[in-house]
Order: structure tokens, then sequence, then C-alpha cells
């Protein structure tokens, strides 16, 4: 399973972001894609998380702000990202939870990061 992750950047605070994944390879089935984040000198953190049947999950602190959708037929999953806040600032990481083959344990996957930087 392969995630290539796309988007991200530099943004001022109160701007918009958009970041987009999609996820290629062997691929049995999903059950969740969605983004996490760490920041300098912190523990990578949930951000949003989308299972194959739209529950979502996500984290406190970019309710209100972030929109994670996800599109099962094209493998992708996209994180609109408003109101960012200097402290949204970090290496976010697309992630994947699914079978890559029917004799696998279902399993985390994770993309290599993809920086947004919140800054004036």
């Amino acid at each position: 399973v392969q995630l290539q992750a796309s988007g991200g950047g530099l943004a001022q605070p109160g701007g918009s972001l958009r970041l987009s994944c999609t996820a290629s390879g062997s691929i049995l089935s999903i059950n969740a894609m969605g983004w996490y984040r760490q920041a300098p000198g912190k523990q990578r953190e949930l951000v949003a998380t989308i299972t194959s049947d739209g529950n979502r999950n996500i984290a406190d602190s970019v309710k209100g702000r972030f929109t994670i959708s996800r599109d099962n037929a094209q493998n992708t999953v996209s994180l609109q990202m408003t109101s960012l806040k200097p402290e949204d600032t970090a290496v976010y990481f697309c992630y994947l939870n699914g079978r890559a083959a029917w004799y696998m344990a279902a399993m985390p996957y994770w993309g290599a990061g993809t920086q947004v930087t919140v800054s004036s």
C-alpha cells in the first residue's frame, strides 16, 4: 500500500489549505483513512479520520475548522482546513487502516508526511 499526499504549504493565520491523499498498490479493503499530525517536539496526534461508511472522528482542536471527506471509489481522502492557526503548524501524515491481501490482518499504513506552516 502506498499513500501519496498533496497540498499543504504555507498559509497565513485565518487562511485555508487543502490536503489530499490517494492510496494505491495492493489494497483488499480499507477500514478508515485520515490524517495525523506531528509538531516539532510533540507526539503524533489524530487530526481526523473517516471510515468506509462515513463515520468521522475529529480532534477537538480542529472541530468546526477542518472537514474530512473521502472518495471510496478513488481511494482518496481530503482534508479541508480553514481558519488556520499557528498551532496547526505541523507535518501532516496521511493514514490508512486496511488489508493489503486476504491473508493479512488489517494494519495501519502511513504516508511520508507533508508540511503545513501557518505564519504571518
